[in-house]
């Protein structure tokens, strides 16, 4: 009997030991949810503001126009086969926006900021520190967004969301992810051995499909162009 009450007694005070670490392993957690919380909540927005958010493989760029609304120029495909305003107006999946980037259909929109982030963290006027031109004053930004608010011709290269944003901020459209990319095809270009890959898989297309005007012409003006361009 003494033995058993031993044992009992034994499992209680583990059983209290363990809910005392729990509760305080808890206490812990929710205090590193608070500083979380902190540290990650947005900065106080104001009307006009430029707002970036990273994606995969590039930022996408929006004006905010207060009231957790923001202003950005997005593809979307559907435009071209509804008028729907309510089909319309529900958050771009991936496959519209690619749709609407092949078929250079895009619109100014205004989405809820948590739509406009898709789940990614938001950077506030980071490119203010990167353009030459200073930033209008905040209302007349928010107020150049809103007139272009509809459709609109789209480019990934030439007129995408960068375009935009830069236009309503700065008063000039510019885009340095385009800067980037164009520099980036440049010094492929300038890389002879682009001239010497593009002239193998010519010659591999002659060997595979026979000499034609369709595998003849590009084995040979390709590189050409490319040696030229170097």
């Amino acid at each position: 009997m003494l033995q058993l009450l031993t044992f009992l007694v034994e499992k209680l005070s583990l059983f209290s030991k363990f809910k005392l670490f729990e509760s305080s392993w808890s206490e812990a957690k929710d205090e590193d949810r608070q500083r979380c919380a902190h540290r990650c909540a947005p900065p106080a927005l104001r009307r006009g503001d430029l707002l970036e958010v990273p994606r995969t493989l590039f930022n996408h760029y929006g004006i905010y126009l207060g009231d957790h609304k923001v202003a950005h120029l997005i593809p979307d495909i559907l435009p071209v086969f509804t008028t729907d305003q309510n089909l319309i107006s529900s958050v771009i999946t991936n496959k519209r926006l690619i749709l609407g980037c092949m078929y250079r259909c895009a619109t100014v929109r205004v989405d809820t900021l948590e739509d406009f982030a898709y789940g990614s963290s938001i950077l506030v006027n980071r490119m203010d520190m990167m353009m030459k031109s200073h930033a209008l004053p905040n209302e007349d930004v928010a107020k150049r967004a809103e007139k272009l608010i509809g459709g609109i011709q789209y480019s990934l290269l030439w007129n995408n969301c960068e375009h935009f944003v830069t236009y309503c901020r700065y008063g000039s459209a510019a885009s340095r992810q385009t800067e980037k990319f164009c520099e980036c095809l440049k010094s492929i270009i300038r890389d002879q051995r682009s001239v010497i890959t593009t002239s193998l898989l010519g010659l591999v297309s002659i060997i595979s499909f026979g000499m034609a005007p369709a595998t003849t012409l590009p084995t040979i003006l390709i590189p050409l162009t490319l040696w030229m361009a170097g």
